[in-house]
């Protein structure tokens, strides 16, 4: 997943790497980086294992609460301590002390790695084998944390998380997901009953890279703002009944206000062809994040790459009879694809 990064090499980037490719046996990772925004304000970038298992133990323990499986294991010694800590079993001087002891023996070795090896640049050191046992943020990790990508990026990692869990949890990966048009929620059907697992526009967002997929702009996705991402159907939903899973999430993308619905914006037309090798890159994206995405867009569009390519043409060629014409955008000078 090195392309991810190296068509434009920032440091949001890597960070969403971390986050959106990072191997999942357990949700350690985002539970970790919840921890670390909280901590950026810290007056010491040395960071100690006691200071952080304060922030990492509380995340872990209030994920339980909703998803009581937090990781692909049959067991957890950490995981049973914070199960212990909820139902009030033990105090929190002891469930901090179980952190320190057993919450950090893989999660911290291996955030940096993404596709089994490390990304180009580190947000801390481990100083676990120091005197003082802990981590040492890095300069890099201050700047993400003062760049305006970072609003973005801390429900990325929210979103990133519910999936996970929702997987393992619901069986996402058997339950496919959809997309609600009006909550801008996916959920999926759990027995005939509807889950809402997290919001379409922060699960989106980081595989953009905080972009407008149309003209490469910068997007928010911060509830409120005045230029608040649009979620976009590539095939538009008027044409539902004959594009199949038009609802999917391989279908959606993040559109700035101007691009979707400005002046010569999209609307319900069909975007032009040059767009759909685009797309088709982001939803390999999605792919290679694995669970939960991954499953359901491989059920949705094909389990090899070339089936999954053919769907999409097939899907563009019967679209095109339906709507006759398509809409492109100028694209800006120094224009950078996914």
């Amino acid at each position: 997943m090195s392309r991810f990064y190296d068509v434009e090499p920032s440091l949001d980037n890597y960070w969403r790497s971390i986050i959106l490719f990072g191997n999942n046996v357990a949700s350690y990772k985002f539970a970790l980086a919840c921890s670390l925004y909280e901590l950026a304000n810290s007056s010491n970038d040395f960071i100690s294992l006691e200071q952080l298992a304060g922030p990492f133990s509380r995340h872990i323990c209030e994920h339980l609460k909703e998803a009581p499986k937090q990781t692909t294991a049959k067991s957890s010694r950490f995981l049973a301590t914070c199960t212990d800590f909820n139902l009030g079993k033990v105090d929190q001087d002891y469930l901090c002390a179980q952190t320190v002891r057993l919450g950090f023996q893989n999660v911290i070795d291996a955030f940096h790695n993404v596709n089994r090896r490390e990304v180009g640049e580190r947000f801390f050191m481990d100083e676990r084998k120091m005197a003082n046992k802990g981590i040492r943020l890095t300069d890099n990790f201050y700047t993400l944390m003062a760049s305006q990508a970072i609003n973005s990026i801390k429900p990325e990692t929210n979103a990133r998380w519910r999936l996970v869990e929702s997987a393992w949890q619901l069986g996402v990966s058997k339950n496919l997901m959809e997309h609600d048009h009006d909550s801008k929620q996916l959920f999926t059907r759990l027995n005939d009953r509807r889950v809402n697992i997290t919001s379409s526009r922060d699960s989106l967002n980081g595989y953009q890279k905080g972009r407008c997929f149309y003209c490469f702009g910068h997007i928010t996705i911060e509830s409120g703002k005045s230029d608040l991402a649009d979620v976009d159907h590539f095939f538009p939903w008027v044409i539902r009944e004959h594009v199949p899973a038009i609802n999917g999430i391989w279908n959606l993308v993040l559109a700035c206000q101007s691009c979707n619905r400005g002046e010569n914006g999209k609307f319900t037309q069909l975007p032009h062809i040059d767009y759909l090798d685009r797309l088709h890159a982001r939803n390999e994206y999605f792919i290679n994040s694995h669970l939960p995405i991954r499953e359901t867009l491989m059920q949705q569009t094909g389990k090899t790459e070339a089936l999954r390519r053919a769907f999409l043409q097939s899907s563009y060629n019967q679209a095109k009879v339906q709507l006759l014409h398509s809409w492109k955008k100028p694209e800006p000078r120094g224009f950078m694809n996914f």
